[in-house]
């Protein structure tokens, strides 16, 4: 058995959180929980967390039915009426934000993370990436942590970690590459299950932040994707 304190993260099976979970390794043993929330890409996302799992030999693993934060519908990531953007979005609120998934998300982990005995929840969120998103603001984090300190059991001393809030993809991506994390079974893409479209808001972002670390993308995308970020303004 491990003698490291077990942690909780939020794995999505996207970049982010596999640099979040290569992070959180250091110091913990890794838990990964994974949510079905309805999003057009699950099949691909789920393939690269399990993906992920094995590549660190978890020994905790959760996947959860979120499904009615789709049927609530409310977000381009949910609804297949609302065009997945391409390239950057406008100002405001992004149509890819899901209506309150991060507390919901961190709600149900905190759950699992107090039956496992867990020291730490760890989300990969960052703000510098997702201005827009309410739910990735510090005080967002800050605030939560106070509802796990209030909401959980007497013996629980439960730590809300995040790790990449501060820093831009291409500050993730090199993160990810001194720790080692396998950035190569990772999955961005709002929209495709197969190969990465590179040209949602998601894969341009993605793209742009491994030309800006200067190292290649190892994910395949479909013809032309891989240059797409570079048709944006100011690119």
């Amino acid at each position: 058995m491990s003698a490291k304190p077990i942690a909780v993260i939020l794995a999505s099976g996207g970049l982010d959180s596999c640099v979040a979970a290569a992070w959180a390794r250091q110091e913990y043993e890794l838990a990964l929980f994974h949510a079905d929330y309805g999003q057009r890409t699950l099949t691909r996302e789920r393939a690269a967390c399990r993906a992920q799992a094995a590549h660190y030999q978890v020994s905790h693993l959760l996947e959860v039915d979120l499904g009615f934060l789709g049927r609530l519908g409310g977000s381009s990531l949910t609804d297949r009426r609302l065009p997945v953007p391409q390239g950057r979005e406008a100002p405001g609120l992004p149509s890819t934000y899901v209506p309150f998934r991060n507390a919901l998300l961190l709600a149900a982990a905190t759950a699992w993370a107090e039956v496992l005995r867990a020291a730490a929840l760890v989300i990969g969120a960052n703000i510098l990436d997702n201005p827009g998103y309410p739910d990735c603001r510090p005080e967002f984090f800050q605030a939560f942590q106070e509802v796990m300190d209030l909401g959980t059991g007497p013996d629980t001393r439960l730590r809300l970690l995040t790790p990449l809030l501060h820093l831009d993809k291409a500050g993730i991506i090199r993160l990810g590459l001194e720790l080692e994390a396998p950035l190569h079974l990772t999955w961005s893409c709002y929209q495709e299950n197969l190969l990465a479209c590179g040209r949602c808001s998601s894969c341009r972002l993605r793209l742009k932040g491994f030309a800006a670390a200067g190292v290649t993308d190892p994910i395949r995308y479909q013809p032309g994707g891989r240059q797409a970020w570079r048709e944006e303004p100011g690119a």
